[in-house]
């Protein structure tokens, strides 16, 4: 049974968020001209604002973090987006020096030993690499959504992160039940591990399928304390910024 039927379903105010997701996109534009990326995780909802991006025809870069331990269904995302939009994906990889040495000295499944040790993984092939996309850019756009966990329950659409820029996360108040409508009515591409009950996707050795009653990030790190999962991309939380026409 695919993601889009057991998930799609149009809730009420839907065109409403839709509307507004695309307005705060738009504003984002106005207040940062060509500093922004939408840094995707290639998940349902990152590929719910690609499109939005790339249907509205709005300059916002794409970038994504190729961690080399990504499932290779989410790895060929990014040649169908660059396919099927016409944009360019900016890929991001470790420092090929850093993650030999780490294999070597922790071995391939150092995430399985420890939480530092696997911070320390996520640090290598995550943060590094999303701080050099993030560089040059004033503001960056995610997919996070307050649904998606208890850590997640109070995402702001607007805030600034721990370097002063700006961080958008326009679909904050959609629904997975949004999030698969909007799929289905745009026929937008997705990763189709999402099929497989996975809907929260990261790295291959960090990610399971989740079981009916689940957290919806229960498939990530899931050999940790519930407090201990994320990986360092969106920890922070800096004070809202203020943006017209934003809903609290």
């Amino acid at each position: 049974m695919s993601a889009i039927s057991l998930y799609a379903r149009q809730g009420k105010d839907f065109d409403a968020r839709v509307a507004h997701a695309l307005a705060m996109l738009k504003q984002a534009v106005a207040q940062h001209p060509g500093r922004i990326v939408q840094s995707t995780s290639l998940g349902a909802e990152d590929m719910v604002i690609t499109d939005l991006i790339a249907r509205h025809q709005l300059p916002i870069s794409l970038g994504t973090l190729e961690t080399w331990m990504l499932h290779p269904q989410t790895s060929a995302l990014i040649p169908r987006i660059e396919e099927r939009y016409g944009l360019k994906v900016e890929v991001y990889k470790p420092v090929p020096e850093v993650a030999i040495q780490f294999v070597k000295t922790h071995g391939e499944k150092a995430m399985y030993k420890s939480i530092d040790l696997r911070k320390a993984c996520c640090g290598f092939r995550k943060l590094e690499p999303l701080s050099r996309m993030l560089a040059n850019r004033d503001a960056w756009i995610t997919g996070l959504r307050r649904e998606q966990s208890n850590n997640r329950g109070e995402v702001p659409f607007n805030e600034l992160d721990d370097k002063g820029r700006t961080k958008f996360s326009p679909l904050a108040d959609w629904t997975w039940n949004d999030v698969w409508h909007y799929i289905a009515t745009n026929d937008v591409p997705y990763n189709p591990l999402h099929d497989e009950f996975m809907p929260s996707i990261g790295c291959a050795p960090c990610t399971r399928a989740i079981a009916v009653g689940e957290d919806f990030r229960a498939g990530r790190w899931w050999w940790e304390d519930e407090r201990a999962k994320e990986c360092g991309l969106h920890v922070h939380e800096g004070p809202a910024v203020s943006m017209i026409g934003a809903k609290s």
